[in-house]
């Protein structure tokens, strides 16, 4: 198993209670990939679990709300790699209502990046 597999192993236990907290918002989907996992509203990829954290995705009107909190952004391929998710307070995943409000505004960003990227291909 290379490095990168081993980080963003996801335990079964964690996966299943991230899954459980975010269908009770909305209905999702998730697909294995690279030893984390992809997750899926609306056919939008809108979040990933990697090493045991959930990351949403992010955009300029939603990354202040992470970083105000400190909470750090995805780096599969360390320190200048960071993607597009940033990681989701432990507080917010186990808190439904909490939660609700920043999976809402993640799908969103999924949707406006889909939106954006199918006009850039016209």
């Amino acid at each position: 198993m290379n490095g990168t597999s081993a980080i963003m192993a996801v335990s079964e236990s964690y996966r299943l209670f991230v899954l459980e907290q975010l269908v009770r918002v909305l209905p999702v989907s998730a697909k294995s990939m690279f030893g984390g996992i992809g997750i899926y509203a609306q056919e939008l990829f809108f979040a990933l679990i990697a090493g045991d954290r959930l990351y949403f995705k992010v955009d300029d009107s939603t990354r202040p709300d992470f970083e105000h909190l400190g909470m750090e952004p995805f780096r599969p391929f360390g320190e200048e790699h960071a993607m597009g998710y940033y990681e989701v307070p432990a507080d917010v995943v186990e808190d439904v209502a909490q939660l609700a409000p920043w999976m809402k505004k993640a799908v969103g960003v999924a949707a406006r990046a889909k939106l954006s990227k199918a006009r850039r291909a016209k």
